[in-house]
């Protein structure tokens, strides 16, 4: 593991992708930085983070040769390790929510952002955005259902020991994906999913509310939600959202 401390930047994915392009990166180099000044998101969202409060890195695993149909089992992996590094910090209900924002009870604590080079049918490369609140205590008005650690637990984390747990589990879970552990990878995502097989609101591209009921996650990675005619249906992460 090659780690890349920056005082800040823009995106720590940003970073990696141009670095890409120019060198030829370890496996598994990791760029922290204490001011992420553009971080981002799934849809083009924006990450806010207050400066040497959080967690704010990207991961760049290389040679990954994983085929572009199991690309689902690559956000299990890494949704998985922050699941499982927060869960042995003791953080209180922790869930993922689809497709890989780690919550606890209903507010966010972790955003994470995967972005893929693929050749042939073949993930080859891949850069793993993640960001966690961890000792920032107030959050801007305009963001909705967040919170940190140190709100849950009341105390404040060595954010450096924090980055190495997640490594660790980080490397513990892409080794089963590379064991080809497909299907564990996916029981034990399922196990931690939000909401799983309970009926809650949501609302579709037009902003139209419907009830529904989480069933789970289809082939291509979407997620499949019972109506209320009891039918199965298919939905894209732009053509959902939580209500």
């Amino acid at each position: 593991m090659k780690l890349i401390k920056l005082n800040a930047i823009n995106s720590t994915n940003t970073f990696l992708k141009e670095l890409s392009k120019n060198t030829t990166l370890e496996d598994f180099t990791v760029v922290v930085t204490e001011n992420q000044t553009n971080g981002r998101g799934q849809q083009e969202s924006l990450w806010y983070s207050e400066p040497s409060k959080n967690l704010t890195f990207s991961v760049y695993l290389s040679n990954l040769k994983l085929e572009i149909s199991f690309k689902k089992h690559l956000n299990y992996a890494v949704s998985l390790a922050i699941f499982e590094a927060l869960k042995h910090n003791n953080i209180p209900n922790l869930a993922i929510k689809w497709p890989n924002d780690i919550v606890s009870g209903n507010k966010k604590v972790c955003g994470i952002l995967i972005e893929n080079s693929i050749q042939k049918n073949y993930i080859q490369n891949s850069i793993i955005g993640i960001g966690i609140n961890v000792n920032q205590e107030v959050f801007s008005e305009t963001i909705k259902n967040v919170t940190s650690l140190k709100n849950l637990l009341h105390k404040d984390f060595d954010l450096e020991s924090l980055l190495d747990e997640i490594c660790v589990e980080l490397k513990n879970q892409l080794q089963l994906l590379s064991e080809e552990k497909y299907q564990l990878l996916e029981d034990n995502y399922l196990n931690a999913l939000y909401q799983i097989h309970k009926p809650m609101m949501f609302k579709d591209a037009e902003n139209v509310l419907f009830l529904g009921i989480i069933r789970g996650i289809s082939e291509t990675g979407n997620i499949i939600i019972e109506l209320e005619n009891e039918n199965l249906k298919e939905f894209g992460i732009k053509e959902i959202s939580f209500a």
